[in-house]
């Protein structure tokens, strides 16, 4: 076959191209991608291995629950307020608060990146049942995790014990009173 054979007769700004189709191997590769994605999508079995990909997702997210502790249920603001009385639990809180929270709310309680926990004046609310929301539910917009998703109930409570029994407490450099005041 000849260069002028392969020519296409039509012909822009007097440049005419040669006809090169695709090599066959080329072609055959692009439509068996083509077949297997539509097969992929519908999921088919026998594709790969295991039960498919949404039965895969499916026992990742049951795995992924299991592991997970069931949600204890929110301690009612008088038991709350028995666990701020118990020294024990107050312990176990405040070295959960020194090994979590510290860092933004000072070891004392002062405040640092946080806000003061000793003084009467609260940004989310000031009753220990809205302080213990607060802890587990935490406060993304202001860079405090949700706690409640890391720290096991139990743990949660101390912490919201020991943060009650900062209040009136003198911390060596306290942050200034942010929020509303809440009297006790």
């Amino acid at each position: 076959m000849s260069d002028q054979d392969r020519l296409i007769e039509h012909s822009y700004d007097g440049i005419q191209e040669y006809d090169n189709p695709m090599p066959r191997w080329w072609v055959t590769m692009f439509w068996a991608t083509i077949v297997y994605a539509g097969l992929y999508y519908l999921n088919i079995g026998g594709m790969g291995s295991g039960e498919g990909r949404i039965a895969q997702y499916e026992a990742s997210m049951a795995a992924a629950a299991a592991a997970r502790p069931p949600e204890a249920p929110t301690l009612s603001p008088e038991a709350l307020l028995a666990l701020a009385n118990d020294p024990a639990r107050v312990a176990a809180g405040k070295e959960d608060f020194t090994k979590y929270c510290a860092s933004c709310h000072a070891a004392d309680g002062g405040g640092l990146i946080g806000p003061n926990l000793t003084d009467d004046a609260w940004l989310h609310g000031g009753r220990i049942e809205e302080v213990h929301k607060t802890i587990v539910e935490g406060v993304l917009a202001k860079g405090m995790p949700a706690w409640g998703q890391i720290l096991t109930p139990a743990e949660v409570d101390d912490v919201a014990a020991y943060v009650w029994s900062l209040h009136g407490t003198t911390p060596a450099a306290p942050k200034a009173a942010e929020g509303e005041v809440v009297l006790r």
